[in-house]
Order: structure tokens, then sequence, then C-alpha cells
């Protein structure tokens, strides 16, 4: 019998596809009275839960740019995504034919510079600023809620980061 189930997990792995990849902005800004710092959620188009902006990649477009693009498109925000991954988390995708996938989302930090009244998504999402707590909180997927807390820890602790870019 060990057999047996050692074999079908052998043919499980050997025929699950590898991940599909997404990228993502993590669309944060800092409150310039209270020095406060505060995430963009947008709740998903389908189930409505919170998310942040992400999607699939695009010709001609590196990582960093897709999500940009998306925190456009999803969330009508502007500003420049870093270059480097902040991290990654992964989920299961459900697709119209009801099939799940798996998906390994590549997040970018971006400092939102411009929030614009009319983007392409609007009317089919509902966008909030909160906090990194809050944030965590809210979203589904474990390892994004990890990357909101770290962001915090990030922003908080002296060093090379998105607040001492920008001091320079």
């Amino acid at each position: 019998m060990d057999f047996l189930k050692r074999l079908a997990g052998n043919v499980r792995l050997m025929l699950q596809r590898p991940p599909r990849q997404q990228y993502a902005a993590l669309c944060y800004r800092i409150r310039k009275k209270q020095g406060q710092l505060e995430i963009l959620l947008a709740t998903s188009r389908d189930t409505g839960r919170w998310v942040i902006p992400k999607g699939w990649p695009m010709p001609g477009k590196k990582a960093h740019q897709v999500a940009e693009r998306e925190a456009y498109e999803e969330a009508g925000v502007k500003g420049k995504a870093e270059k480097e991954p902040f991290g990654f988390y992964h989920y299961r995708k459900t697709l119209s034919n009801g099939f799940k996938i798996p998906v390994r989302v590549q997040v970018h930090l971006l400092e939102v510079e411009d929030l614009l009244k009319n983007f392409p998504e609007r009317e089919a999402r509902r966008l909030e600023w909160v906090s990194s707590e809050e944030a965590a909180q809210r979203v589904n997927e474990p390892e994004l809620k990890d990357l909101l807390l770290q962001f915090k820890e990030r922003m908080r602790t002296p060093g090379p980061g998105p607040l001492e870019a920008k001091a320079g």
C-alpha cells in the first residue's frame, strides 16, 4: 500500500504544472501630517475579497512595468514601482472553467504619486487606504499577509529603503 501511495504522489508531481507567474504592486503612501504608512487595497472583480493590484505578464514589459500598469488599471494610481521584487506569494486562481491553477506572484513596491478619478476598472472595484496591520488582516493569502507586515517593519527600520531613496 505504501508503494502505491508513493507512486500516486510521484505521478501527481509529474503531471502538476509549475505555477503561472503574475506581477503585483504593493501600493503605499506616507501621510504627510501624521507620517503614517498606508497601503492601498482593492476588491477583486469576481469574489470581492481584498487584494493588491496584480496581473499576467505583458509582451514587451518588464515585471515592475506590469506592476505599474496593473496599479493604474485596477486602482487608478500612478507611481514608479521598484525594479527589484520585494517578495513573492502564492495562491490558487480559479479560472472561468472552474479549474484552479497555482500562481506565483512577484510583488513590487510602488509609492503612489498620483490618484486618478478615472481609470479602467473604477466601476468594478472598491478601494481603501488602510494600515499594514489592517491590510494583513483583510487579505486571504498567508504569504501576502506576511509581506504586508514585513513591509511595515522595513519602513520602520533605518537603512536603504523607499524613504531613504526619496530623501537623497
